[in-house]
């Protein structure tokens, strides 16, 4: 029985030893490992056992030279997506690398025929925004020797997972607190989709502000969107038109925000004197909008560096000091938050 064999040493199985444990011929093995669909379930599912027990992984290439980075999103067209491209950008120019760029239609695990795609071209890593690998997929991406590194705004990475991230429960306290210690005490919220833990905590920072003021949250006052500007805009029109409407809107990103100047121009509200705004991730345009934007400094261009950095560091076999590094979000105090206007 081939189960009571003791595993080989790490990485020094071959094709030829999994495919003698299993009963099945080289070729099959190879189809496994590049993700071939033309293997039965039966059969994929002993070869990935046995793979797994002898921690296969192929060779990795020492050298960079002429590689590519891959660049995944679960959805780009914004200016927040450009800054996660500088910052890999940045670093991939600085070692003669390609970056292939690629997004998943707003979905949150990539397909198989994107992983069939990657193990063909065989890049030096892939960085993964706001999506991630299932279990199996990161054992076929390992035992390709094709290292994962993730910018995980959302913070839901395993912890298996080299990942880079950011404090948004704190992002979020820092927001709110800014706003109550102007005195504030009706303040809205427009986070991000309920099912986004990046949106969760900036919630949860949100209402703990709350309590450290002794302030009660409105219920009436906290609302969802997508984190883009139709929904700030959407969101901001009827709070802005509500009955006892906020004094002040915690937009939950810089994208929501915008939406929200345009609902309080168009109804004639000025802002910071009627209602102050707040948004986060300090895109370029918050300081460029009129009023600029009072917004949450999300490092997203050093972010994306320090993720690109990682993933070269394991494409070399260098040994990482942490699997997980959160940068820190600051406030930036422009011109859209006032003190309200006293009645």
């Amino acid at each position: 029985m081939t189960a009571d064999r003791p595993p080989t040493a790490f990485g020094s199985a071959t094709i030829a030893t999994i495919a003698r444990e299993v009963g099945v011929s080289s070729a099959t093995v190879s189809k496994v490992l590049n993700g071939r669909a033309d293997v039965a379930a039966g059969t994929r599912a002993r070869v990935e056992a046995s793979l797994e027990r002898h921690r296969y992984r192929r060779r990795a290439r020492r050298t960079t030279a002429d590689g590519q980075i891959d660049l995944v999103f679960h959805e780009f067209g914004s200016d927040w997506a450009l800054e996660i491209i500088r910052g890999v950008e940045a670093v991939a120019a600085a070692e003669r690398l390609n970056v292939v760029l690629s997004q998943l239609g707003g979905a949150r695990r990539p397909p198989q025929s994107w992983l069939d795609a990657v193990i063909g071209r065989r890049p030096l890593g892939v960085v993964l925004v706001m999506c991630n690998l299932t279990g199996q997929q990161r054992q076929q991406l390992r035992r390709q020797a094709i290292p994962v590194v993730v910018v995980d705004t959302d913070s839901a990475s395993a912890a298996s997972v080299p990942t880079v991230g950011s404090n948004n429960w704190n992002g979020g306290l820092l927001a709110t607190r800014h706003l109550l210690e102007l005195g504030h005490r009706r303040i809205a919220i427009i986070s991000g989709p309920r099912d986004v833990l990046c949106a969760r905590a900036r919630t949860a920072g949100f209402r703990c502000a709350h309590e450290e003021f002794a302030v009660p949250v409105d219920p009436r006052l906290v609302r969802s969107g997508n984190f883009h500007t139709d929904a700030g805009y959407r969101q901001g029109m009827e709070l802005l038109t509500g009955p006892d409407r906020p004094t002040a809107i915690f937009a939950g990103s810089d994208l929501q925000a915008v939406g929200v100047l345009r609902a309080a121009r168009q109804l004639g509200i000025n802002v910071p004197a009627d209602v102050s705004v707040v948004g986060y991730d300090n895109l370029p345009l918050s300081r460029w909008i009129g009023p600029a934007l009072t917004t949450v400094n999300q490092p997203l261009r050093d972010m994306a560096g320090t993720a690109a950095k990682m993933l070269l560091d394991l494409a070399r076999e260098v040994t990482l000091p942490s699997s997980r590094i959160d940068l820190v979000a600051e406030l930036v105090v422009r011109e859209s938050t006032a003190p309200p206007r006293r009645t």
